[in-house]
């Protein structure tokens, strides 16, 4: 009987058959003849770096497809003209309750015309308010928690201490402030455009509402939100 291994028997069989040379990896310490081993590092290598070439270019098209913008957005884009400069704000997709009221109000022209009316110096800039103009905005739902943090630049509702009493008002964040606002205020979006503006507005002389409170009042001189409309 002949007393070679299955695979140097599969070999004769298929060398004398082909004449090519067949590989055979019997066990975990079978090796692999040096060239071929050279061989195969090398298709490997070209196999990873086609995997992310692929990649790559798939996180490219879907970066150039949301128009360079961070995911969550494109739930509409909002340019507020106001007395002092334009500011642009993206709406997040996953805030429906609160991104759809802002954008309503918007479309209805709600907020035509109303001033930026409280500044809290270094910290937020608020506006939107409706009964300015005599126009009742009924209380939405609250979309907490929050899916989104109030962080500078960001864009949230205003409301009073009460659960689900935010109507139009809102306020934008000049500053980091997720630790103190997540809990109560929904954020729907962002300034993508004009922060210096806003960064403006918040450094305008005030009227504190309470003379205890210095940093937190009405701007001396209107700021007014001309026109908010839907740009995309």
């Amino acid at each position: 009987m002949d007393k070679s291994s299955p695979c140097q028997i599969q070999e004769k069989t298929r060398g004398a058959r082909s004449g090519s040379m067949f590989i055979c990896f019997q066990g975990q310490n079978s090796t692999m003849p040096h060239r071929h081993r050279k061989s195969h590092t090398v298709r490997n290598a070209l196999i990873a770096i086609v995997a992310l070439v692929v990649v790559v270019s798939g996180i490219v098209v879907a970066y150039q497809m949301s128009g360079g913008k961070p995911s969550g957005f494109n739930g509409g884009t909002i340019l507020l003209v106001t007395s002092m400069g334009n500011i642009t704000i993206e709406l997040f997709t996953d805030m429906p309750i609160t991104a759809g009221n802002f954008k309503t109000l918007t479309q209805q022209g709600i907020y035509n015309g109303t001033i930026f009316h409280r500044v809290v110096t270094g910290f937020v800039i608020q506006g939107g308010d409706a009964t300015s103009k005599g126009i009742t905005v009924p209380p939405i739902q609250d979309e907490l928690p929050n899916k989104h943090n109030n962080l500078r630049g960001s864009v949230a509702m205003a409301k009073t201490s009460q659960p689900n009493s935010a109507t139009s008002q809102f306020f934008i964040n000049l500053k980091n402030n997720a630790g103190t606002l997540d809990s109560n205020y929904s954020v729907f979006g962002q300034v993508i455009a004009g922060m210096d503006v806003a960064d403006a507005i918040g450094n305008v002389e005030i009227t504190p509402t309470d003379p205890s409170i210095p940093d937190d009042g009405k701007p001396v001189h209107d700021v007014t939100l001309l026109v908010a409309e839907i740009i995309g």
